[in-house]
This record gives structure tokens, C-alpha cells and sequence, in this order.
């Protein structure tokens, strides 16, 4: 009798233990944040959420902040003690050694409520109101001729405002007074300027909820309008800013993928059959989606590309099997279109997005499952090894070496409904592939030929050298010539006479 319920559970263990023996599986479970809230987790923020991973942030700096006042304590009642140890046992020292010590522990003493001061939580945010609040003239960076496309955006943003009416005042002035207060926080660290952001997305919202009272779905509109509007033209100085190592993280995958370029589709289990033209299409445009994502400014606008990029990789997958996608064959296909694809700045985009995004965006939704699967497919690239891809080690290394490739697929063995381009491209990689075996083996043979050279021109040079140890040469001296029968000699006189011929008569 068949039972759908044990097929369907044979099937789930049988697509677990692939995707187990392959590397890539990733569980439900592990997107989701490590506290068990509910919200999507982020491998930048260690496994939580923003809303988890800011209430773990505030208890280290309040840890840090307690350790800090407390040693800062510490410094000054030893100090204190070792001034008045001094005073008692030497009560007798001259009037000028007193002075020497007293002022000697007064600096010592200013060194240490300087260093209280600086781990204060409020002195420096203290400060910094002041100077806002003494500062009437607006900041050089909001007087600077603006660009077109912030300008753009600045008229969009007011004529959005006046559909609150008067609650969009009160939006302007506090998103106003945000960006200035953001202007005369450039010191900072990135990580201080994301809380500062993440705490305005916050009150901004809890204000539109309980003050103004503002419906749910406007609320999101305008955290929207207001991210767009405060990232537009904050976004030269927070993306990959040089205080940070996302410029280094940038190189560093790039080199990766760039390594990785070998990998095929059938290594990955890639379920997406290329020669379908209508999915060739669909993967080209994921591709220029997540290529894409480097040219926008907004956080929102970047995760847009993630989800449209996304969806055209579902989209594809349900056209090669005929059936919806599963999450087992999103990720592998998404770290293929990564691979193929090799977004520029991806881990600077990726960490923008984590700083400066709405919160509620990454925790919940679509847009915040295809980014965490996305940072998920970048963490398996980085650790990408011979296991995941069923592959012995010698083989992986030396494929990442470059010292050979995997067998291309045959021109032959391609169906007629395929592009005359990729025909095309594997004829010309065949070919190359030809090419390169003809000049190894030249390069072989001319070496080859160059030492038969040498040795043969030493053996000649040796049997020379033996020849001439053998038989040396002896020059003899010049013999007097000698001379001609013709010529006229006195010792030719005494030669009897020539011959004459007789007659004989018969």
C-alpha cells in the first residue's frame, strides 16, 4: 500500500542527506536568531538580530563602561593614598620638595579625572549636544552644492511630508536635526554612527505610532521615505569608510571567487538547466540584479536588488523542474550566481546594508530571508573546501592552483534549441585548450632539442680533445724544392742526352 506520508519523509531524508554530503544545506532553524526571538539573524551581527544583537551590544559597552570607571576609581584613591603615605613620612623635606609633590599629584590627579571623563558614558554625547545647540549656522556638508541626485530626493521627500501634514513637519525637523547631529559625529566609529541610526529609525517610528498616531502601513512608507532621504546623502560618508577593513574583505572575497571560477553547475547541485534559453535569460538577470546592487545608495534599494535577484532564480528553478523551488535548491543556485557573477564590493554593500538598513526590513519578510540566505552563500564561498563539492583534495588543489580544469562538456553533446554563442564559446575554450597542449609540448620539445645540442656539441669537443691526445701534431721543416726539368741548372748538364729516334730502312 502506498503511503504519500513515508514517501514524502523518504524523499525529505534522502534531499537531507545530499545536501549534508554536498556542504550547502542550510536549515530554517540557522537563519533565524540564535536568542529565539522569531526574527532572521545576520552572520555580521553574530547569529542575533538587530534587536538582539543592540540589547548584547548595550550590555558589553555598559560592561566595558563599569570596568572602565572602576579602574579610572581605582587610579585615583591610590594615587590619593600614596600622595598622603608621602606627607607623613616626609613632613620634614623642604618647602620647595613640598611643591614639587604637590604639584607632581595634582597633574596626576587631573590625568585621572580626564581618563573618567572620556569612559563616561554622557560626557562626550554631553558635548557634542552643546556644540549642536551653540552652532546656529548650518553644517558646510548641508550648504555644499548638492548632487542631482540628492536634490532629487530632498523634493521627493518634502512632497512626501506633506501628506502628513503635520506630523511630516515634525518628521523634517527631527530627520534636520539627525543630520546635523550625524555631521558633528564624523569621529566616531562606524559601529557608534550605525547605533545613532538604528536609535533615530526607532524613536522616529515609536513617535509615528504613539504621538501621531500614524496606521501601520504609513508608518512603514515613511520609514522608507526617511531612510531614503537620510542615507542619500549620508552615504559617501558611511560606505566603506577607510576607518574600517571592508575595503580589505572586498579584495579578499573577489580573489576568492576569482579562484573559484572553475566550479561548475553539477558540483553544486545546481538544479537550473541553462540550455533552456528562457532560464539562460532568467540567471543573466539575476546576475545584473546582484551586480546591480553596488550602484544604489539606499539600503531599501539594495535589498531590492537581493530580492529581484532572488526571485528570477526561483523563477528559474521552476521552469527547469517544473515544480516550485525548495530552499535547498535556492542557496546552491544563489552561491552559483555569486560565483558567475562576482559582485563588486559585496562584503562593503553587505555591511551597509547591516548598519544603515530599517531594522524591521532585515528581521522579518522576504527582503530579510534573501539576505541572510545571501550572507549565508558568501560565509560558504569563504570556506568553501574539497568536501563540499565532492571532490578529492589533490584535485581541488590543484584546480585552485590552475594547473588543470574540469572537462568541458562537448560541443556534440549540445541540443539544437541552444544559442550558437555558447556552441560558439565551447568550440573557442576547446580550442584554447588544444592551443595550450601544442605549446607545452613545443616548449617540451625545444628543450629537449636544446640539451641534445649541448651534449652533442660536448661529445664532439671531447673526441677532438682525445684525437689530438692521441696523435699529436709534429710540424717538420720546410725541404728545399726541387727543379724543373726546363729550368736552366748547371747539374742538369751532366745528364746524358735525350733519346733521338732511329730510321731503319726495310
Amino acid at each position: 500500500i502506498f503511503n504519500p506520508f513515508l514517501f514524502n519523509s523518504f524523499n525529505r531524508k534522502k534531499m537531507n542527506l545530499k545536501s549534508e554530503r554536498r556542504g550547502i544545506h542550510v536549515d530554517q532553524s540557522e537563519l533565524l536568531c540564535k536568542k529565539g526571538c522569531g526574527y532572521y539573524g545576520n552572520p555580521a551581527w553574530q547569529g542575533f538580530c538587530s534587536k538582539c544583537w543592540r540589547e548584547e551590544y548595550h550590555k558589553a559597552r555598559q560592561k566595558q563602561i563599569q570596568e572602565d570607571w572602576e579602574l579610572a576609581e581605582r587610579l585615583q584613591r591610590e594615587e590619593e593614598e600614596a600622595y598622603a603615605s608621602s606627607q607623613s613620612t616626609q613632613g620634614a623635606q623642604s618647602l620647595t620638595f613640598s611643591k614639587f609633590e604637590e604639584k607632581k599629584t595634582n597633574e596626576k590627579t587631573r590625568k585621572v579625572t580626564t581618563v573618567k571623563k572620556f569612559f563616561t558614558a554622557s560626557s562626550r554625547t554631553g558635548a557634542k549636544k552643546a556644540e549642536i545647540q551653540e552652532a546656529k549656522a548650518p553644517s558646510p556638508s548641508i550648504n555644499r552644492q548638492a548632487s542631482i541626485e540628492t536634490d532629487r530626493v530632498s523634493k521627493e521627500f518634502i512632497e512626501f511630508l506633506k501628506t502628513y501634514h503635520k506630523p511630516g513637519q515634525d518628521i523634517y525637523k527631527q530627520c534636520k536635526l539627525f543630520l546635523d547631529t550625524m555631521n558633528h559625529k564624523r569621529d566616531l566609529s562606524i559601529e557608534e554612527q550605525s547605533e545613532c541610526a538604528q536609535d533615530f529609525y526607532q524613536n522616529v517610528a515609536e513617535k509615528l505610532q504613539t504621538r501621531w498616531k500614524v496606521a501601520p502601513e504609513k508608518v512603514e512608507k515613511a520609514m522608507d521615505q526617511i531612510e531614503k532621504y537620510i542615507m542619500t546623502r549620508q552615504y559617501k560618508y558611511v560606505f566603506c569608510p577607510e576607518t574600517t577593513d571592508d575595503e580589505k574583505k572586498d579584495l579578499a572575497v573577489q580573489k576568492r571567487i576569482r579562484a573559484l571560477h572553475w566550479v561548475t553547475p553539477q558540483m553544486l547541485c545546481v538544479p537550473v538547466n541553462e540550455e533552456i534559453p528562457e532560464v539562460s535569460d532568467m540567471v543573466v538577470k539575476a546576475i545584473t540584479d546582484i551586480i546591480e546592487m553596488d550602484s544604489k545608495r539606499v539600503p531599501r534599494d539594495k535589498l531590492a536588488c537581493i530580492t529581484k535577484c532572488s526571485k528570477h532564480i526561483f523563477n528559474a528553478i521552476k521552469v527547469t523542474k517544473n515544480e516550485p523551488a525548495s530552499a535547498d535548491d535556492f542557496l546552491p543556485t544563489l552561491i552559483y550566481i555569486v560565483l558567475k557573477g562576482n559582485p563588486p564590493r559585496l562584503q562593503s554593500n553587505i555591511q551597509y546594508i547591516t548598519r544603515f538598513c530599517n531594522p524591521s526590513r532585515l528581521m522579518t519578510g522576504e527582503d530579510g530571508y534573501y539576505f541572510t540566505n545571501l550572507c549565508c552563500a558568501v560565509a560558504f564561498i569563504e570556506k568553501l573546501d574539497a568536501q563540499s563539492l565532492n571532490l578529492s583534495q589533490e584535485d581541488f588543489d590543484r584546480f585552485m592552483t590552475g594547473q588543470t580544469s574540469p572537462k568541458k562538456q562537448e560541443p556534440d553533446s549540445f541540443s539544437p534549441d541552444v544559442c550558437l554563442g555558447v556552441k560558439q564559446m565551447y568550440k573557442n575554450l576547446d580550442l584554447l585548450s588544444q592551443l595550450n597542449e601544442r605549446q607545452e609540448r613545443i616548449v617540451n620539445e625545444a628543450k629537449k632539442l636544446e640539451k641534445d645540442l649541448i651534449d652533442w656539441t660536448d661529445g664532439i669537443t671531447k673526441e677532438v680533445q682525445d684525437i689530438v691526445e692521441k696523435y699529436p701534431l709534429e710540424i717538420k721543416p720546410k725541404s728545399q724544392a726541387l727543379a724543373a726539368i726546363d729550368s736552366e741548372n748547371v747539374e742538369n748538364d751532366k745528364l746524358p742526352p735525350p733519346l733521338q729516334p732511329q730510321v731503319y730502312a726495310g
